[in-house]
């Protein structure tokens, strides 16, 4: 159970990204709240393989979340502060393929879940969050997309899901990985993951 409620929100996570899109405070409920209900009626379309499923949900929904910062923090200020440029765009580039592959392969766990857009809070300085449930049959879990101010635009830079911010995990992650290996290394291991 625990299991599925995380891919489902992962999948729900991941079908809200970056682009041209601009969010202003005062539209982010309203806007979102649309964002995840044809998110979800594609995913209950069952006439559209998983794959165009994931396509559309990319297409219409690839606009909020900012992958530049969201790469900063889940590779920790320090190594980025210690990589080139290049590497940076590489890395926020196969960071993001990283995240939407993981969404393709959860589709399948998706069976119906709703969710409810509680409201929008102040989480921190210049920072917001808008809180959500994930209901399922069972149980509710609360998802909260945390949002900051890029002079005026709007973007969410983490996903807690049940108290368990999804950029902190990654930044566990690469934190572990890079006291075995160089950046390099971890470079080349997500290009490897990218080809498969």
């Amino acid at each position: 159970m625990k299991f599925r409620k995380i891919t489902t929100a992962i999948i729900l996570f991941t079908t809200l990204s970056s682009g041209l899109f601009a969010l202003e405070k005062n539209a982010i409920e309203k806007d979102i709240s649309i964002k995840i209900n044809q998110a979800l009626n594609i995913l209950n379309t069952k006439s559209l393989t998983k794959k165009q499923q994931a396509q559309k949900i990319f297409s219409l929904l690839d606009e909020v979340f900012d992958y530049n910062i969201m790469s900063k923090l889940a590779l920790g200020k320090q190594q980025w502060g210690a990589i080139s440029n290049s590497e940076k765009k590489e890395f926020v580039k196969l960071f993001e393929k990283k995240l939407k592959q993981s969404y393709v392969d959860k589709l399948a766990l998706y069976d119906n879940q709703k969710v409810v857009v509680l409201g929008l809070k102040n989480y921190q300085k210049n920072r917001l969050q808008l809180q959500t449930e994930l209901i399922g049959k069972d149980e509710t879990y609360p998802i909260n997309y945390n949002f900051y101010n890029n002079k005026g635009d709007w973007k969410i830079y983490d996903v807690d899901i049940s108290g368990v911010s999804i950029i902190q995990t990654y930044r566990q992650q690469f934190s572990g990985l890079l006291k075995e290996k160089s950046f390099q290394k971890i470079l080349a291991q997500l290009r490897s993951e990218e080809i498969k």
